[in-house]
C-alpha cells in the first residue's frame, strides 16, 4: 500500500521548486482551451493519440483524468472500470490470470501488467463517430503522458489533472489519500517546470484539501456539478437543483452548500471552493442536470453556471473553467459571462469560435515534431497499428 503522507523533504522540494519558476504564466495568459481527455471528440480518448491532437489544435490546457492501480501507478483513463465500449482484451498478463479478462474491471483490482495488455484505441464509441481511432494503442501512465508531451513540444503547455475517485461508492477506487501521495510523487519528479503548469481536479474536495496541505504550491480546481452539491435524496436517486437532500455531501469533503452565504446556489457553490482555498472552479457548463434540454437556445434550459457563479468566483480571486461544452450556443453563452477557460471534446472546432471571438490562444504545435514523438513512444499490442489513426 501506498503511503498516505509523503516526507517532509519531498513536500519542501515542491513547494521550493515551483515558486521560482513561474512556467504557467507564460501560458496563462492564453485564454484557457481545455482540450477533455485529450480532446475525445477527435482522437481515441485518454491516449497519447488525443494528446498529440490537443497539442496539434493549439490547447493551452491537456485535461486528463488519472486512476490509480491495484500497485499504486497512476494510469491516465477516465472510468473506474475497464469500459467494453472503449477498450478489448488482448491476452493475460501471465498464464493462468484468474482476472483475466480484464475488460470490465476496476482500475484499482488491476495491476499496471495487467492494464498493459489491454487494447484502448480500436473502438470508436458511439457517442464520438468522427473519432480517429488508433488500433493497439495501450494505456499510459502519468509519467509516460509527461515523457510523451515533453518530447512532442518546447512550450510550457498546462496540464489538468483529475483524480479519480467516488465517495459514494468508497470501494471502487483507491482513496484520497493513495491518490494525492501516488500523484504527487509522480509531480515532485518531473521537476519545478512541470510541477508550476499542473493543477489538481478532482469532484471529491477531500483530494484537494489533502493537496493543499501537502502541497500548498500546487494549483487546485473543484470540479462540481447539481448532482454533487447535495446530499442523494434515496440510495438509488441522485440529487440535483430540483430534486435533492439536504445537508453535507460526500463530494464536497463534508461541507453543506445551504449553509453557506450567498442568494444564489452559484454564489454558495464558489464560497464553497474558496473555503477548500480551490484556485479555479470548474462547474459543469453543458446544463444542469436538472434541465430537461441540453442547448441554451432550447425552452426549459436550465444552466449550472450563471453570473452570480462567475461573479462570485472572481471577486474570491478564482478563475471560473466550465466543463465538457461542446455545443456552440452553450459557449457562447459562458463567454458572455465571463468564463475563463473552455473545456470541449472538440478543441479544434472551439477554437475557431474563439478565433472569431478575438480570445488570444496557444500557438498549435508542430505537426512533424508531435507525431514523431507518437510513433517513438505510443506503446501497443502486437496486434496494433502504431500512430496510423483513421
Amino acid at each position: 500500500m501506498l503511503t498516505t503522507v509523503f516526507s517532509a523533504a519531498a513536500i519542501l522540494a515542491l513547494q521550493a521548486s515551483a515558486s521560482p519558476i513561474k512556467q504557467r504564466w507564460a501560458y496563462e495568459k492564453y485564454f484557457d482551451l481545455q482540450g477533455h481527455r485529450g480532446g475525445r471528440g477527435e482522437a481515441v480518448e485518454s491516449t497519447l493519440p488525443a494528446f498529440a491532437w490537443g497539442l496539434l489544435a493549439g490547447v493551452t490546457t491537456l485535461e486528463m483524468d488519472v486512476g490509480l492501480t491495484k500497485d499504486g501507478v497512476p494510469i491516465v483513463w477516465h472510468d473506474e472500470v475497464i469500459d467494453k465500449t472503449k477498450c478489448k482484451d488482448s491476452a493475460p498478463a501471465f498464464a493462468n490470470d484468474t482476472m483475466y479478462p480484464y475488460v470490465g474491471k476496476n482500475v484499482a483490482n488491476l495491476t499496471l501488467a495487467q492494464i498493459k495488455t489491454l487494447d484502448c484505441g480500436s473502438l470508436r464509441i458511439d457517442g464520438f463517430p468522427r473519432a480517429e481511432v488508433y488500433p493497439g494503442t495501450k494505456l499510459s501512465t502519468l509519467d509516460e503522458m509527461f515523457d510523451f508531451v515533453q518530447c512532442a513540444t518546447s512550450d510550457p503547455v498546462l496540464f489538468n489533472i483529475e483524480s479519480k475517485i467516488n465517495p459514494d461508492v468508497t470501494n471502487q477506487t483507491r482513496s484520497p489519500a493513495d491518490f494525492v501521495a501516488a500523484m504527487g510523487k509522480v509531480f515532485v519528479g518531473r521537476g519545478a517546470d512541470v510541477v508550476d503548469r499542473i493543477t489538481h481536479q478532482s469532484f471529491d474536495w477531500r483530494a484537494l484539501v489533502l493537496s493543499k496541505a501537502q502541497y500548498p504550491t500546487l494549483r487546485t480546481a473543484a470540479l462540481c456539478d447539481d448532482t454533487t452539491l447535495y446530499r442523494n435524496p434515496t440510495a438509488t436517486t441522485t440529487g440535483n437543483l430540483t430534486v435533492h437532500g439536504t445537508g453535507p455531501s460526500n463530494w464536497l469533503a463534508g461541507i453543506d452548500i445551504d449553509s453557506l452565504q450567498g442568494a444564489t446556489v452559484g454564489e454558495r457553490v464558489a464560497r464553497a471552493a474558496k473555503s477548500i482555498k480551490a484556485d479555479i472552479l470548474s462547474p459543469v457548463g453543458s446544463a444542469a442536470y436538472a434541465s430537461v434540454v441540453q442547448d441554451v437556445s432550447l425552452p426549459g434550459y436550465i444552466p449550472f453556471v450563471n453570473q452570480s457563479m462567475v461573479d462570485t468566483a472572481h471577486s474570491l480571486g478564482m478563475e471560473v473553467v466550465p466543463w465538457t461544452v461542446d455545443r456552440k450556443n452553450n459557449i457562447e453563452y459562458l463567454l458572455a459571462l465571463g468564463v475563463d477557460g473552455i473545456i470541449s471534446d472538440y478543441p479544434s472546432d472551439v477554437r475557431i469560435l474563439l478565433e472569431r471571438r478575438g480570445k488570444y490562444l496557444a500557438p498549435k504545435a508542430n505537426e512533424e515534431r508531435v507525431m514523431g514523438c507518437l510513433k517513438k513512444l505510443v506503446q501497443v499490442t502486437k496486434e496494433g497499428l502504431p500512430t496510423r489513426g483513421y
